[in-house]
């Protein structure tokens, strides 16, 4: 089982960067799936395999038919589409008013994206982009299936502030009562940071040392370079070679080391000619 949530607390850090740029250097094969009850980006922002826009009613939207007769993890893939790098994406909801087809579908969805990993015919990982999860966003219903939360925080002092504030929430809603203390209790809690790479070692140790002192239950698990050309480029708004970009650099470093700590319990076997679409956002 691999499902990795992504989201922050308030603001735009970058989380569908992150989402996208994780996705893209992923070590196996891997689905993007646009959870943000207000909206995706994707639609707007990256070209479809055949060249052409995506298909705005084909994915978060038109699953939500299938998952109320109930959802197999292999019919996720009758609602994914390709980007013109490779990168298989489910699509987000166009308004945040479309997310109402969705009551009551975000565990089932959460059910279906954990065990897609252990499909006989299709196995990939899901890295789910949740968008921001302050106030009462049915995303965070996502959580408890997950192997990884990932919290996206900038580096100033209110945004360290914020993710410290908010894993100890998480945490204390999904671990609960005495067992909240485990720091390493399912799904695990990570902030990746997203920093001037010339700094980014040393704020990362002085924020997960915080993190550890503010008995949180979270820590630092990885740092993405602050590379707006980088992020650019990934989009799909500026040429360039993207997979010599810092924000794909640092990616790819935050994908090892995940897979370095946590890769024996995701032991589904990879499948190689799927792997690395660093071109995903073009």
């Amino acid at each position: 089982m691999a499902l990795i949530a992504i989201a922050a607390d308030k603001g735009s850090p970058g989380v569908t960067t992150a989402a996208v740029a994780l996705a893209a250097v992923w070590p196996r094969r891997v689905l993007l799936a646009e959870t943000d009850p207000a909206g995706g980006d994707l639609v707007y922002r990256s070209a479809a395999a055949h060249g052409g826009p995506l298909n705005p009613n084909t994915g978060m939207l038109s699953i939500a038919a299938t998952a109320r007769r109930g959802l197999v993890p292999d019919q996720l893939w009758d609602h994914v589409q390709p980007l013109s790098g490779g990168l298989e994406v489910l699509v987000g909801l166009g308004i945040a008013e479309q997310a109402a087809g969705l009551a009551g579908l975000w565990p089932t969805l959460g059910r279906a994206f954990s065990s897609l990993a252990d499909s006989p015919n299709a196995p990939a990982d899901v890295i789910a982009d949740c968008g921001r999860i302050s106030g009462d966003t049915p995303a965070v219903e996502l959580f408890p299936h997950a192997a990884l939360v990932l919290l996206v925080s900038r580096t100033e002092p209110e945004a360290i502030a914020r993710v410290r504030d908010r894993a100890a929430a998480l945490s204390a809603k999904l671990h609960g009562g005495p067992r909240g203390a485990a720091s390493l209790a399912t799904p695990l809690i990570g902030v990746v940071l997203v920093a001037d790479p010339n700094n980014a070692g040393k704020l990362a140790s002085q924020v997960n040392d915080m993190l550890v002192h503010a008995q949180t239950g979270a820590r630092v698990v990885g740092t993405l370079a602050d590379d707006p050309a980088g992020a650019d480029q990934l989009a799909g708004r500026k040429r360039g070679r993207l997979e010599k970009s810092l924000l794909i650099r640092s990616a790819r470093k935050v994908t090892a080391d995940l897979y370095q700590q946590f890769g024996a319990a995701w032991s589904v076997p990879a499948d190689p000619h799927l792997n690395g679409h660093a071109g995903a956002g073009r």
